[in-house]
């Protein structure tokens, strides 16, 4: 969009400095030719605080975490797509060969311990307790942690409702299955069953700063967040993972992301799936 055009002063210096916030606070490296991207979300912050420059919105959240402004800030540049039973293959491959290889695992402690970081509005983690569910016996101890930066969303998927549309693709026993009516007011929403949301855990998390779990965990998936992060963070992140992870525990990773040049602490057991090492 031309300068010119734009209802906000919007420079080139402006959008370098907010790319440099974004990676500092996030590691996210925005792509090249983002601009357009980037000015049509923080828009809508500068209209609610009457500002009428990005350069006087840069100076508020420069502050970092000290602004009031900073989460709102980072919620509205984090990239959020995602839908139920995304890439599928990962989900069948959870029903028909990684779970099954737990209740043998675990058939002494009946205790899975799951991880989706980078959750989004939820539809992962509803995913995998929906996979869960109808895999694993009820009376079993299984917890799914679902975090990302993005607070919002969050709270979208703490709450669980949805629009019917994000529905319309599954299967209609699934939906029926797992999915209520969320109210006579709200014949265009669902809302997910309660037993799948007592299954999982929302939480804020910053991937690049401190994790309050400990593990050991079974699974991690972290799908189509790797890809906005440059190569030392991938190899960090990799390694912080396995350190969680049991020996044999399990990497979810984006059909656009490999393991390639992170870690040596993995092996490839699937497509974009990928097995601890046992040393």
């Amino acid at each position: 969009m031309p300068e010119n055009k734009r209802e906000f002063t919007f420079t080139r210096k402006d959008y370098e400095q907010l790319c440099k916030i974004v990676d500092k606070h996030t590691g996210i490296q925005l792509a090249a030719g983002k601009e357009d991207m980037l000015y049509g979300r923080l828009s809508r912050r500068l209209r609610k605080l009457n500002m009428g420059s990005f350069g006087e919105y840069i100076k508020l959240i420069e502050k970092g975490d000290k602004s009031e402004e900073f989460g709102e800030f980072i919620n509205a540049v984090t990239t959020n797509l995602t839908s139920f039973f995304r890439e599928n293959h990962h989900f069948d491959y959870l029903k028909e060969s990684l779970l099954p290889e737990l209740m043998k695992r675990n058939r002494v402690s009946r205790r899975i311990r799951i991880w989706s970081a980078g959750c989004s509005t939820g539809e992962e983690p509803y995913s995998i307790a929906m996979t869960v569910a109808g895999t694993v016996p009820s009376d079993w101890d299984v917890k799914i942690l679902a975090t990302d930066l993005d607070t919002d969303v969050l709270s979208h998927g703490e709450k669980g409702v949805y629009d019917i549309s994000r529905v319309e693709s599954l299967d209609k026993r699934v939906v029926k299955r797992w999915f209520m009516k969320n109210s006579n007011k709200h014949p265009t929403h669902v809302k997910v069953r309660p037993e799948l949301q007592n299954m999982i855990h929302f939480k804020q998390l910053n991937l690049l700063q401190d994790w309050p779990m400990s593990g050991p965990l079974d699974i991690i998936f972290c799908r189509n967040v790797i890809i906005y992060f440059d190569m030392p963070t991938k190899q960090m992140l990799m390694n912080r993972y396995a350190d969680l992870l049991i020996p044999g525990g399990h990497l979810f990773l984006g059909h656009s992301e490999a393991m390639h040049n992170m870690s040596e602490r993995y092996s490839l057991c699937g497509k974009s799936v990928y097995i601890k090492k046992d040393s």
